[in-house]
C-alpha cells in the first residue's frame, strides 16, 4: 500500500503521469457525492484506496478525466492507469485543480465548507452551490486551499476566529492522503483481470456486504434477491437500481423501521429484514411504477434525487399480494412533494433528516391520516432558469428536464409527439440543443455568456437541430410546420413573438417567465 498526498495528485494528472484507460466507465458521481467525499475526507472517514496501474507505454486510446482532457505526458516518468477509484480521484482533483478547464457544456461544481453548520458526525459540512446561492460570509471556496494567491483573497474579510477555523479545515485537506494500490506491469493480461475482478468482486468490506452476512440463511441471500430485483427492474430501465446498494438499503431501512439512517441499518434484525423483503421488493417496484406513470421518469439517472425512491416505497410496500390503491388525492399530494423537493433541492443537504421527515408524513398519507408530506417550502423565481447553465448531471438540469418531458413535446420539424422513452433512456446531450442557437448568437453580436442557460433549451433532437441549422429562429421558422408552430412551442413552454423576434435578452426573460409559471404549477 502506499499513498499520494493531494498536492501531489493534482500535480501528476496537470503532468499527464495519472491517466484513465479506455475501458473504464466514464465519471458518474452528481455534484452532491462530491461534496460529501470532500465531508468524508475532512473528517477522517475512509474513503477506500485507488488502484493504479504503472507502465511505460502510454496506450493508444484513453478517457477523459470526467470533464477535462488530460494534458500528454511531461517527462519520461511511468505512467499510472487508474484501474479503481477514479470516481474518487476525479472528484478531488477537479475540486482542488485550477489549472484545466472543462470542455464543451460540461461544467464541475464549486464546493464550500459551511463555517455556519453544526459539527455533525452524519450531516456533510460542505455543499456544491451555485454561484447565486453562496452566502460569503458562510460558504468558503474549498478550491483555493492549494492557490496560496487565491486562498489568501479568499480569507480576507473573516474575523481572526474564522480565519483560524478556516486554516484548520485547510491544514486537513493538505495533509491527507489518498491510499494507492499500485501494479507494475506491462503484462496486459494481468491487468485485465485485476481490472475485471476489482469490479466483479469489489476490493471493501461495505454496509451492504455486512447486513448480507447478517441476514443470511440457507434461503436467503440479499445481494442475490437484489441481483434478482436489478433484473425485473432492468427491462424498465431501473436495472441501475441494483446496483446503488446504499439506496436499497436505506429502502430496506425505512420499510422495515421507518429510518434511513446508518445506524438504523446497522441494528436492524436479520430476521425482520428476511421475513419484509417481499414488502420491500413490491415498495421498491411501486414506487419506480409511480415516477414512471407519473413523472415520466424511463431510468434512475433522470430522477433528480433517486432518494424520493425511499419514501415512495415506504408508501407502495404491502404484504400478503396485496396492491396499494392510490387515490386522487395521494397522488397530487405526492407529485406536490415529488417537484418541490427537485425545485427547491430538499436533497442536496440535510439527506437524512428531510428523509426521516418525509417517511413519517408519508406513513401518514398511506394511512388516511392528515399528512404535511406536500408542505416543502420552496421559492422559486425566473432566474432559476435563466441563470443556471445546461449540463445533464446536475439536479437543476435534471429537474428542468422533467418539466420540459411532462409538458409533452412535440418534433420541430414534424410536429408529431417526441417518443420520449429512447430520449430519456439514453439521456444525453445530443437530444437537448439551443433555441436560439449558439452560432447565430455569435454572428450577431449578442453576448453570448448566456447561451447555455437553461431558458435557451429545449428537448429538439439531433436530427432536428440539423434540419433547423445554428440560423436565427426567424430563420429555422420556415423549417417548421406553419400549421403546428403555436403548439409545438406551447409543447416546448416556450413564447413564439420573443422567439422569432430574434431578440435574446427579451426572449430569455419571457421563456424564463413562462417555465416558472409551469414550474409553479407542477408544485401548487
Amino acid at each position: 500500500m502506499g499513498e499520494v498526498s493531494i498536492r501531489s495528485l493534482i500535480e501528476q494528472v496537470q503532468q499527464g503521469q495519472i491517466r484513465v484507460p479506455a475501458f473504464q466507465r466514464g465519471f458518474v458521481w452528481d455534484y452532491d457525492r462530491i461534496a460529501f467525499l470532500m465531508d468524508s475526507i475532512y473528517k477522517g472517514y475512509p474513503f477506500g484506496s485507488a488502484i493504479l496501474w504503472q507502465t511505460k507505454e502510454q496506450l493508444k486510446s484513453e478517457r477523459r478525466l470526467g470533464p477535462f482532457t488530460l494534458p500528454d505526458p511531461t517527462a519520461d516518468f511511468p505512467i499510472s492507469y487508474v484501474l479503481d477509484g477514479q470516481q474518487r480521484l476525479t472528484s478531488i482533483f477537479g475540486t482542488f485543480q485550477t489549472e484545466l478547464e472543462p470542455e464543451g457544456d460540461e461544467t464541475w461544481p464549486r464546493i464550500y465548507f459551511d463555517l455556519k453548520a453544526e459539527e455533525d458526525l452524519q450531516e456533510s459540512q460542505f455543499l456544491a452551490l451555485e454561484d447565486e446561492d453562496v452566502d460569503p460570509a458562510r460558504h468558503f471556496p474549498i478550491n483555493t486551499f492549494f492557490d496560496t494567491t487565491a486562498y489568501r483573497k479568499a480569507t480576507t474579510g473573516f474575523t481572526d476566529e474564522e480565519a483560524e477555523a478556516i486554516d484548520s479545515v485547510q491544514a486537513i485537506f493538505k495533509e491527507a492522503k489518498i491510499p494507492t494500490q499500485d501494479i507494475v506491469t506491462d503484462n496486459r493480461g494481468k491487468v485485465a483481470i485485476v481490472f475485471e475482478r476489482v469490479n466483479r468482486l469489489g476490493v471493501e468490506l461495505d454496509v451492504l456486504q455486512l447486513l448480507s452476512a447478517w441476514t443470511w440463511s440457507d434461503e436467503f441471500d440479499l445481494q442475490g434477491r437484489f441481483a434478482d430485483l436489478a433484473a425485473i427492474l432492468a427491462p424498465f430501465g431501473f436495472g441501475d437500481v441494483g446496483d446503488d446498494s446504499n439506496l436499497l438499503l436505506r429502502c430496506c431501512a425505512a420499510v422495515v423501521a421507518k429510518d434511513a439512517a446508518p445506524n438504523t441499518l446497522m441494528s436492524m434484525s436479520g430476521t425482520e429484514v428476511r421475513d419484509r423483503f417481499d414488502e420491500i421488493e413490491n415498495g421498491i417496484q411501486g414506487a419506480i411504477d409511480f415516477v414512471r406513470a407519473q413523472l415520466k421518469v424511463e431510468k434512475l439517472s433522470n430522477l433528480p434525487y433517486p432518494a424520493v425512491l425511499v419514501p415512495l416505497t415506504v408508501f407502495f410496500a404491502h404484504k400478503d399480494g396485496k396492491s396499494i390503491k392510490l387515490s386522487e388525492d395521494q397522488r397530487v399530494v405526492i407529485l406536490r412533494w415529488l417537484w418541490r423537493s427537485f425545485f427547491s433541492r430538499r436533497f442536496s443537504a440535510g439527506v437524512l433528516r428531510n428523509l426521516k421527515r418525509d417517511i413519517e408524513e408519508i406513513v401518514k398519507l398511506k394511512e388516511g391520516k392528515p399528512s404535511a408530506l406536500g408542505d416543502v417550502t420552496v421559492n422559486l423565481e425566473a432566474d432559476f432558469f435563466f441563470e443556471k447553465k445546461f449540463s445533464v448531471a446536475a439536479v437543476d438540469s435534471k429537474t428542468f428536464v422533467l418539466l420540459l418531458v411532462n409538458a409533452g413535446p412535440l418534433s420541430f420539424v414534424s410536429g408529431s409527439s417526441v417518443s420520449l422513452a429512447p430520449v430519456l433512456s439514453a439521456y444525453n446531450r445530443s437530444e437537448f440543443h439551443h433555441l436560439m442557437p449558439q452560432a447565430f448568437l455569435a454572428k450577431s453580436g449578442a453576448d453570448t455568456g448566456s447561451v447555455s442557460v437553461l431558458a435557451n433549451f429545449a428537448l429538439i433532437s439531433a436530427a432536428d437541430n440539423k434540419v433547423l441549422g445554428g440560423v436565427a429562429p426567424s430563420v429555422y421558422k420556415a423549417k417548421m410546420p406553419t400549421d403546428k408552430v403555436a403548439e409545438i412551442l406551447a409543447h416546448a413552454v416556450c413564447p413564439e413573438e420573443e422567439l422569432f423576434d430574434d431578440d435574446f435578452p427579451a426572449f430569455l426573460q419571457a421563456r424564463a417567465a413562462l417555465l416558472t409559471a409551469r414550474a409553479n404549477d407542477l408544485m401548487a
